[in-house]
């Protein structure tokens, strides 16, 4: 088998309209289709939904479902609120930082930007509780390099520890990355 690309990734929402106008209005994403049924075409449950799909760029679909008839929504109270997430890829620096000018101005709250080395990011929340990030690439193809040859030692630690390897400690502890590849 070989995956062509991401179909799509669907997500739960509270309210449909909220959610297009939030992506929409402030993502710039293009609302495509929506699809809504009074019964589930999978199971032939008896579950009406609406099923909205927005254009996340290059071909990547961004969907979410708005479900009446369950409880309210949740999340998973065992993972903190910072590991999932929607990381959104934008084209440079200064369109990050024009998006959080652009948020804030909205009243939303915005955190960062945060320093990843290899991208820079900003952080907040849609209108169901869903966090978002937006990142600008700033990494060198040198550093990435250096990343893809060592990911394997610290998959292969970590799977012992359960601690941080420090083969990229570069990326947030500090230290200059082109000094340390010409040692």
């Amino acid at each position: 088998m070989a995956i062509k690309r991401i179909h799509h990734v669907a997500y739960r929402c509270n309210d449909a309209k909220e959610t297009v106008s939030f992506y929409r209005d402030l993502l710039g994403m293009e609302f495509q289709l929506a699809i809504a049924e009074n019964e589930v075409p999978s199971t032939k449950a008896p579950d009406p939904y609406m099923h909205v799909f927005l254009d996340a760029g290059q071909g990547n679909v961004l969907a979410f479902f708005e479900i009446p008839n369950s409880p309210p929504m949740g999340r998973d109270t065992n993972t903190p609120e910072w590991v999932q997430h929607i990381a959104f890829e934008v084209e440079s620096m200064d369109e990050l930082l024009a998006s959080k000018v652009k948020l804030e101005q909205a009243g939303i709250n915005v955190l960062g930007p945060t320093d990843h080395t290899i991208f820079k990011s900003i952080y907040f929340f849609d209108p169901n509780g869903h966090r978002i990030e937006l990142a600008a690439n700033t990494g060198k193809p040198s550093m990435l390099a250096e990343l893809k040859r060592v990911a394997p030692a610290m998959l292969d630690e970590w799977a012992i520890t359960k601690k941080a390897p420090n083969h990229a400690a570069w990326l947030h502890n500090g230290e200059n990355f082109d000094e340390l590849s010409d040692k």
